[in-house]
C-alpha cells in the first residue's frame, strides 16, 4: 500500500493547525488593537505589525476591518457565555449565582484584553459598518431566569420583581465597567462590582464573602 495518502493528510492536517494558529494570533492582535485605540483608529497593518505578520497574511484570514471586529466580538460573548456555563456548574442558589457570574464576569474585564476590546467594540457598534449583536440583552435575560428561580421557591417579600432587579444590576454593574475603565483601565473593576451587589442586593452579603471569584483584602 502507497504511504501517499497517509503523507498527504497528515500534510493537511498541519496546514490546518498552523491555520488555526494564525487566526488566532491575528484575533489576539485585533482584539489588543481595538482594546487599546478604538475601532475609527485601529488599520489592518497596526494588527499585522502585532500579529508579526504582513498585511496580505492578515487579508488571507480575514477580508478587511470589520470582519476582524466581528470576529471580536464573537470571541467576546463566548467567554461571556462560558463565564456564565461555569457558574451554573457550582450549582449555586438563585442569587449566590448572579453574584459569582457578576464578580467573575468584572475579574475577566480587568484581566483579559477580548473582553476589554469586545466591550468597546459595543461602545462604537455604530462606527463599524457592520450588524453586531445587540448588548446586554442576553446577559440581563440570564439574570433574570437565574432570580425567576428563587422568586418560584419562595415568597418575594417585598423584593423587586426579577426583571426589575436584573435590569438594574446590569445597568449597575456596566456602567460601573465604563467607569472602571476610562479612571482605572478596569483595575479597579472587581471592587466595584462587590460595593455595587453589597448596595443593591443587601442580603447577598455572605455570598460575597463567600465567593471564591472575589478580591479579599
Amino acid at each position: 500500500m502507497t504511504p501517499w495518502p497517509l503523507a498527504s493528510h497528515q500534510e493537511k492536517t498541519l496546514k490546518q493547525e498552523r491555520a488555526v494558529r494564525t487566526r488566532e494570533r491575528v484575533l489576539d492582535a485585533a482584539a489588543k488593537a481595538f482594546a487599546v485605540k478604538g475601532y475609527p483608529a485601529v488599520t489592518i497593518l497596526d494588527v499585522a505589525r502585532s500579529a508579526g505578520m504582513t498585511k496580505g497574511a492578515v487579508y488571507f484570514h480575514y477580508d478587511n476591518k470589520e470582519a476582524l471586529a466581528v470576529a471580536v466580538t464573537d470571541l467576546f460573548y463566548r467567554r461571556i457565555a462560558a463565564i456564565a456555563d461555569s457558574v451554573e456548574e457550582l450549582g449555586l442558589p438563585p442569587v449566590s449565582s448572579v453574584v459569582e457570574l457578576l464578580i467573575r464576569t468584572a475579574v475577566a474585564f480587568r484581566d483579559e484584553t477580548v473582553l476589554q476590546a469586545g466591550a468597546r467594540l459595543q461602545l462604537e457598534r455604530q462606527l463599524v459598518g457592520v450588524r453586531l449583536p445587540v448588548p446586554y440583552e442576553a446577559y440581563t435575560d440570564l439574570i433574570t431566569s437565574w432570580l425567576a428561580r428563587k422568586e418560584r421557591t419562595g415568597p418575594r417579600d417585598g423584593s423587586p420583581s426579577p426583571t426589575t432587579l436584573a435590569t438594574v444590576l446590569v445597568s449597575a454593574f456596566f456602567g460601573a465597567q465604563h467607569i472602571s475603565w476610562v479612571l482605572n483601565n478596569h483595575a479597579d473593576l472587581p471592587e466595584r462590582t462587590i460595593a455595587m451587589l453589597r448596595t443593591i442586593i443587601p442580603c447577598a452579603e455572605e455570598d460575597i464573602d463567600l465567593c471564591p471569584s472575589a478580591p479579599h483584602r
